[in-house]
């Protein structure tokens, strides 16, 4: 399910990333945008409920509800992006506590730790926060669309992709 939520994300960051070039419309993209974040946030529920991991539950639920902010913004064409600049702070913040965990590991209980330290995983969530906070900046005029557009891009692949379809392929993670 993971590679799957993974390449289904791709499918609102590289639109987004295309947008902010000048290649699309914000309605169209916010309606992609809205399936993704509604996609994610039912992927946490059956990552939670089903197989019992609220960790990364944690995580894909605060993506996919910035994720239906950024849909919302788009869709009904919000002037002032702040409010959705507020949201991706936070989930920048909750990103770099998800990097920091997978960089040293959880605690460890019975002798084993709750969350093992996972080099992959810390560079994904550390992409995952970069990207979000320079959303915020973007929303709050600090940080260019073109510059955003472009690490957008190279996260799809490097964070999204390359990971997905590493599982799919080889069946864990490539680093």
């Amino acid at each position: 399910m993971t590679a799957a939520i993974l390449i289904f994300i791709a499918l609102m960051w590289f639109p987004i990333a295309l947008l902010l070039l000048g290649h699309g419309e914000a309605k169209g993209t916010g309606l992609a945008t809205g399936v993704v974040g509604l996609f994610v946030v039912i992927g946490a529920t059956l990552q939670a409920a089903v197989f019992k991991d609220a960790w990364t539950a944690g995580l894909l639920y605060v993506h996919g509800i910035f994720y239906l902010t950024v849909s919302w913004s788009f869709m009904t064409g919000q002037t002032d992006l702040r409010p959705m600049g507020n949201v991706s702070l936070t989930t920048a913040l909750v990103s770099t506590v998800y990097a920091i965990v997978f960089l040293i590991g959880g605690p460890d209980v019975d002798g084993a730790p709750l969350v093992a330290a996972n080099w992959s995983l810390f560079i994904m969530a550390t992409i995952y926060a970069i990207l979000t906070y320079e959303v915020f900046l973007n929303c709050y005029g600090k940080l260019s669309g073109k510059i955003l557009a472009w690490s957008l891009i190279v996260g799809v692949v490097a964070s999204l992709w390359i990971p997905a379809f590493w599982i799919l392929v080889a069946g864990k993670l490539p680093f």
